[in-house]
């Protein structure tokens, strides 16, 4: 049933003042005058608030600390396996350096994480042993997953690199040659996006992003912001877009038709659905951490976005989504009433600044986060979020 244009629009003037302003009057995200470092999803005072609670043995902080040094990802003695040429096909098979590559960039996040909070130069000097051997080696990405390999890798590189650059006063004397291979192997691959599933395009403008922070690339960073603002507004549902989701333009989704089979067959479509939900939410997952790490990246950079449609259509997402993971037996109407579960360590970056920054009340997602601390990874490219992001005013 179509919603009266009166009701459409009441719910529209509700929810923007909710957030504490008018939606349609947000400016388009832009590249900062000067960017600031480190700034790829984590803040130095995020960082600082972080390892005062853990030398402070204070929890859920402590316990996250503790998990992230007890995994492979912070072992000192980890050998990098770089690769010239990194092949993944349709879900990583075949898996050519795919797992290898995306596991070290995790590790390199991991020690810089490990390196701020102990102040242990070993940590510091395995993330730069990372780096440097996989910016010395690689040239390409092949196959059909190559797109979004590169989104995945290329979101941990450079969280591990802005901490590494900026904190770190032992030396980087690489830093140039990484820098160079983000730039030439990396941004090519992502920055002109995907016209896939939502998850893909997200993934990839959030590594692009992160790259453009690194890189201090202003167009870039302006170009992957565009795509990021289209691309959330097309992958959740609101009611106030009417009848049928948003596209993205070039997507040829011209009919009720096209929408339906893109959305996974679900033809009643509801605030905080996702293009991805009926077809698992773990890919859905995927689409919800790169919304967050984005906006929180460009909280970051100065300009806030949870406080317009992208905050608006993240709270709604998270609460969708963990209302069903928590529990709620799908109705008829949603996904055939057969939702594949598993929404993955996703919800800390948005939970801590839609609820605990900006107060709204988000039940569910407090639930669904408070039960999976520590939030540990996805061996993808989501990492350590309790401890960087729980409870953070940083």
């Amino acid at each position: 049933m179509r919603r009266s244009p009166h009701r459409t629009t009441l719910l529209a003037t509700v929810t923007a003042l909710l957030l504490g302003g008018v939606l349609a009057q947000q400016p388009a995200a832009a590249a900062p005058t000067a960017f600031a470092h480190p700034g790829v999803t984590v803040s130095r005072g995020q960082l600082d608030f972080a390892r005062t609670k853990v030398l402070a043995g204070a929890q859920p902080w402590k316990g996250a600390f503790d998990q992230m040094t007890a995994s492979k990802y912070a072992d000192l003695n980890r050998v990098p396996k770089p690769r010239a040429v990194v092949e993944c096909g349709s879900y990583s098979n075949p898996d050519y350096g795919c797992t290898d590559e995306r596991e070290d960039a995790i590790a390199a996040y991991t020690d810089a994480l490990a390196w701020y909070i102990t102040r242990d130069a070993r940590y510091a000097q395995k993330a730069i042993q990372l780096m440097d051997a996989w910016s010395a080696v690689i040239q390409d990405h092949t196959n059909s997953n190559a797109p979004l390999q590169t989104g995945w890798a290329g979101s941990s590189w450079p969280k591990a690199a802005e901490i590494i650059k900026h904190t770190y006063t032992g030396g980087w004397p690489n830093a140039g040659r990484f820098a160079t291979m983000l730039r030439d192997v990396y941004l090519p691959e992502i920055i002109n996006g995907s016209h896939s599933n939502g998850n893909w395009e997200l993934s990839m403008m959030e590594a692009a992003v992160g790259i453009s922070v690194f890189l201090e690339d202003k167009a870039s960073y302006d170009k992957a912001m565009q795509k990021f603002r289209t691309r959330t507004a097309a992958y959740v549902y609101l009611a106030s877009d009417g009848e049928l989701p948003k596209t993205v333009p070039g997507q040829n989704l011209d009919t009720r038709d096209k929408i339906v089979k893109y959305w996974q067959g679900q033809t009643t479509f509801v605030t905080g659905l996702t293009q991805e939900t009926c077809r698992d939410l773990t890919h859905t997952g995927y689409g919800i951490s790169a919304i967050s790490h984005i906006a929180e990246t460009s909280r970051i950079q100065g300009q806030d976005l949870y406080g317009t449609d992208v905050g608006e259509r993240l709270r709604h997402a998270l609460g969708f989504q963990a209302k069903y993971e928590l529990g709620t037996a799908a109705p008829s109407w949603l996904c055939g009433g057969t939702l594949h579960l598993g929404l993955g360590p996703v919800t800390e970056v948005g939970h801590n600044a839609l609820h605990n920054r900006l107060g709204i009340p988000m039940t569910n997602t407090q639930a669904l986060t408070e039960r999976g601390r520590p939030a540990g990874s996805n061996n993808l490219f989501v990492a350590w979020e309790t401890l960087t992001h729980g409870d953070n005013p940083g």
